[in-house]
């Protein structure tokens, strides 16, 4: 029996968990307990984050880590068959897949990705990418794509016009020609799963606002993180359609505002992988248009601390304040990075998410 999917549930404010299948989640940092990502603490961490009544769990893509002592996200697990392995081990959840376009052809794609919907019973999602990194790509022997979310509106249309036709389809465009091209099962979600795109320069959200039902942003500070909301909501407006804004933060939630604070100059100052943090700074400021150009250079604890995402440091209230401001100011969810997903998120979870209920940001 098809669920209904997690990000269209009854939460005003979904939640989930970002970046578990890459060494370090989001945190480039030498703690010893930083997060080795191996495949139990992932499994462990996504049934945590499932019992609790989280909406969605969302990878990274990345085939080339930053380098620094721990040659940073160079381990990751690929998110196809990451996302297939927890939806046969979860409830209710929503398992993403993150896809670089350029790498992956459509067609493929569409057979993974309603592979997952149906093992999953109509819980999976798709973030689509088309990557920064100049490096990775050159493993592939593929340039970077000037217009990359030109070839995106390509892939995901031949993604659902698969999944629609019941005949062979013959596909010309100016990325992809395809003669005689069927995928069955189509995904249990039609037209297909859900969608969503993390970008912020013009080009992405444009894309976004066309093509996808969700779009992931970053901002530098909570009062004017709004103007991110508005900007996508006047774009999907004059598409005739409507896409929720969701953020990413990276989290130190503790009992005191001292302890919390004290632990991210901990890990994210005194024993950031500061090589690593040089070399991820540098190359997303040169080819990434995913941050406010200043934010280079006012947040570079952020950078260590969460790739540059906004940070909840302190107490549960004080996280769930800061939670429910992000929510006023128009976004829909909020991804969550920790420095250890299976020792931080049952804590976070007891504690932030009833204040969030009382709130009424949350229902379940």
């Amino acid at each position: 029996m098809m669920k209904t999917h997690p990000l269209k549930g009854p939460n005003r404010l979904k939640l989930g968990v970002f970046s578990a299948n890459a060494d370090g989640g989001l945190a480039i940092t030498d703690v010893p307990e930083r997060w080795t990502a191996g495949w139990q603490d992932n499994l462990t961490a996504a049934q945590i984050a499932d019992r609790a009544g989280l909406e969605f769990f969302l990878p990274i893509a990345r085939w080339r880590g930053f380098g620094g002592k721990n040659r940073v996200r160079e381990w990751s697990f690929e998110t196809f068959t990451w996302a297939a392995a927890l939806s046969a081990a979860t409830d209710r959840i929503g398992l993403f897949m993150t896809v670089h376009v350029p790498l992956v052809h459509p067609l493929y794609a569409a057979k993974s990705l309603a592979t997952v919907d149906h093992i999953s019973q109509g819980r999976a999602g798709l973030n689509i990418v088309c990557g920064w990194n100049p490096k990775e790509f050159g493993m592939f022997g593929v340039p970077l794509v000037e217009k990359g979310y030109d070839q995106a509106a390509e892939w995901l249309e031949i993604v659902e016009r698969l999944y629609a036709s019941d005949e062979p389809l013959d596909y010309a465009g100016t990325y992809y020609n395809l003669k005689e091209a069927v995928s069955r099962p189509a995904s249990l979600q039609a037209p297909r799963p859900v969608t969503m795109n993390a970008a912020f320069g013009g080009p992405g959200r444009d894309f976004a606002a066309g093509h996808c039902d969700y779009l992931f942003t970053t901002f530098t500070e909570i009062a004017e993180a709004g103007k991110h909301v508005a900007d996508i909501g006047e774009r999907a407006e004059r598409n005739g359609r409507q896409v929720g804004a969701y953020t990413v933060c990276h989290v130190v939630c503790r009992e005191t505002q001292a302890e919390a604070e004290d632990y991210y100059t901990r890990y994210a100052v005194t024993m950031a992988d500061h090589a690593a943090v040089d070399q991820h700074m540098a190359g997303k400021k040169e080819f990434s248009q995913s941050h406010d150009r200043d934010a280079y250079d006012r947040y570079r604890q952020r950078f260590a601390g969460g790739a540059g995402s906004y940070p909840l440091i302190g107490t549960p209230r004080r996280i769930a304040d800061e939670m429910i401001a992000i929510a006023e100011q128009g976004y829909a969810g909020i991804a969550l990075s920790f420095v250890n997903y299976t020792q931080e998120l049952p804590y976070f979870c007891d504690r932030v998410l009833p204040l969030l209920k009382k709130a009424g940001l949350r229902v379940e």
